[in-house]
């Protein structure tokens, strides 16, 4: 059977559930949010999947699914925030915002400079996870608060070492051709 969804369309579906996602967190509905976040990550992989399956790939596509998806963590982590605020624990959201963000950003930058960089652990399917499980899982177990504080800790650590990572590598990179381009 031909599958008559838009790629795009199911981008922008998982957008929405991002959004819906940071919406719940600020509500304090945790599970639903979680729910949300599981959902945004499943269209961001089935957006793919459709655009390659029917060969309907395009460069647009790619561009709204990256800006999507950076929009749909910031309100994610936006939500978290403000469900947070008032406490020291509101300003763990947006370091681990700036981390995702410069994780994607190190990505982008470096091929767009012609250096394939997917290096890392913390890369946006491992910080969903994160986010999904602390919401799933903490509030059943009375400790939704430390779960989500530890999963922005680690995904604000993680994800800016992945970054400072990337940009490392491409150094190395570069500084490896040019040593071979001196060569006689």
């Amino acid at each position: 059977s031909r599958v008559k969804v838009s790629p795009n369309v199911l981008t922008f579906l998982g957008f929405l559930a991002g959004l819906d996602a940071g919406i719940l967190f600020f509500l304090g509905r945790p599970v639903l949010a979680g729910a949300a976040v599981v959902l945004c990550g499943a269209l961001d992989v089935l957006d793919g999947q459709v655009a390659e399956r029917t060969s309907r790939r395009t460069k647009f596509g790619a561009l709204l699914d990256s800006t999507l998806d950076r929009y749909a963590e910031f309100f994610m982590y936006f939500g978290l925030a403000l469900y947070f605020r008032g406490t020291w624990r509101m300003w763990i959201p947006f370091w681990a915002f700036l981390g995702s963000a410069m994780v994607s950003y190190t990505r982008a930058r470096s091929e767009g400079l012609g250096y394939k960089c997917r290096e890392g652990f913390m890369q946006r399917a491992e910080r969903l996870v994160l986010l999904a499980l602390a919401a799933l899982a903490g509030p059943p177990l009375g400790v939704f608060d430390a779960a989500m504080t530890i999963a922005l800790a680690l995904i604000a650590l993680m994800s800016n070492i992945t970054a400072v990572q990337r940009t490392l590598l491409i150094r190395s990179l570069e500084r490896t051709q040019e040593k071979e381009s001196r060569r006689p």
